[in-house]
């Protein structure tokens, strides 16, 4: 599944400048990137296949730092441009970052900035999102990255509407993947939207891959977080919490189990996750809502119920406010987009019912329905991160990839 939201006015209206243009396309490397994500560009925007009726782009692959550059086994790779290079193109690809904890170099992001105020399309692909969003281009936009890294990227920049869900983000002229196969998808996607369908299919046939997948990274979603969150002592109370979202409980419940004052727990939950503990707990029921909406044929006053909320009253009203729609019409459209085949049944089997189509939110992983089975407490504290940083607000129109 991807995304694909309406640019904002001032994006919309940016020219690209005059000695820039989209079919030349310049590749940002790194020392330690992996090769098999730097590769993808590469290969979709570097090789001549006219003789399958691929339109041409002209590719510049550009050193981010000083060569020679490491990648996979040791390799060393030399880029035959600089950072200079990059003045030159309309479109800009970081196909990867090295490390989700270190800073890129600043001239680096010095030539991303400038490229996107001249009007040139930038794309970040699994870990070039780190890279987009430490130049500040993601800021107040949808995006997305590999899974496991989506609640780092939330957490180090809160102002990044992060979706763990979507292979990948078209958010006009900032784009973003999921891990590694992803970025094949979104560079199929940027050759649909520049030559059409027709063009994207037949290179696609010489990919050996589908021209559109459906679906999107819930599948792969294991809620696991980083060590520095998934460690510490408060992941043991947030896996109590997951497992007991049909109960009724409060902050002060999960303060007492921590053995800390409201105060204190308040203040380190919130240093640890950037987040209030009572918004963090809010928004973890209405994301087991979603996916018992999504996944099951309870009543909404059932999913309410199970969910731990005290009425079907309070599950509307903060279902609506993270997601600006009410519980039934956010299953209609849910069940409306999905194929046939992939809707949940009743207990006769017979698909449930569909509505009208309308945008649905981000959702991180969800415990199934029901508590949540204890696994370790790293794992089943993951969405301490994915709960609260992660956006629960509604994007723009999806399509399938």
């Amino acid at each position: 599944m991807s995304h694909d939201s309406t640019a904002a006015p001032e994006a919309a209206a940016r020219k690209l400048s005059g000695r820039r243009r989209k079919e030349i396309v310049a590749v940002l490397l790194f020392s330690g990137g992996p090769i098999f994500e730097s590769s993808i560009p590469l290969s979709v925007f570097g090789i001549d296949r006219q003789d399958a009726g691929v339109p041409r782009y002209r590719l510049l692959v550009c050193g981010g730092e000083e060569g020679p550059l490491r990648t996979t086994g040791g390799l060393e790779l030399t880029a035959p441009h600089g950072l200079e290079a990059i003045s030159r193109a309309g479109t800009v690809v970081v196909p990867a970052w090295r490390s989700i904890t270190s800073p890129p170099p600043e001239d680096a992001l010095d030539a991303l900035r400038r490229a996107h105020e001249e009007g040139a399309r930038i794309v970040g692909l699994c870990t070039g999102a780190f890279v987009l969003a430490a130049a500040g281009l993601l800021d107040g936009r949808p995006a997305t990255t590999h899974w496991m890294y989506a609640p780092t990227l939330a957490k180090r920049y809160p102002s990044v509407h992060v979706d763990p869900r979507e292979l990948f983000v078209d958010d006009g002229d900032v784009l973003t993947s999921a891990g590694t196969a992803a970025g094949i998808d979104l560079c199929l996607h940027i050759v649909r939207t520049d030559h059409g369908n027709e063009a994207a299919g037949a290179l696609a046939r010489r990919l050996v891959v589908p021209p559109r997948r459906t679906g999107g990274q819930e599948r792969y979603l294991d809620r696991s977080l980083p060590e520095e969150i998934g460690a510490d002592p408060l992941a043991e109370v947030v896996a109590w919490a997951l497992e007991h979202l049909h109960e009724q409980f409060d902050v002060e419940t999960l303060a007492a189990r921590a053995y800390m004052s409201r105060r204190t727990f308040d203040r380190r939950f919130r240093s640890l996750t950037g987040s209030a503990p009572l918004q963090w707990l809010i928004t973890q029921r209405v994301l087991q809502a979603q996916r018992l909406l999504e996944t099951s044929d309870y009543s909404v006053d059932e999913v309410a119920g199970r969910c731990g909320f005290r009425s079907p009253v309070a599950l509307r009203g903060h279902f609506r406010r993270q997601l600006g729609s009410s519980p039934a019409a956010y299953r209609a459209a849910y069940r409306a987009r999905r194929p046939q085949s992939e809707r949940p049944t009743d207990p006769e089997g017979t698909p449930g019912p569909t509505g009208p189509s309308l945008p649905s939110g981000p959702v991180t992983a969800l415990p199934p329905e029901g508590p949540v089975p204890m696994q370790t407490r790293r794992t089943a504290a993951s969405a301490i991160g994915a709960g609260s940083s992660l956006s629960a607000s509604v994007p723009g129109p999806r399509t399938g990839s």
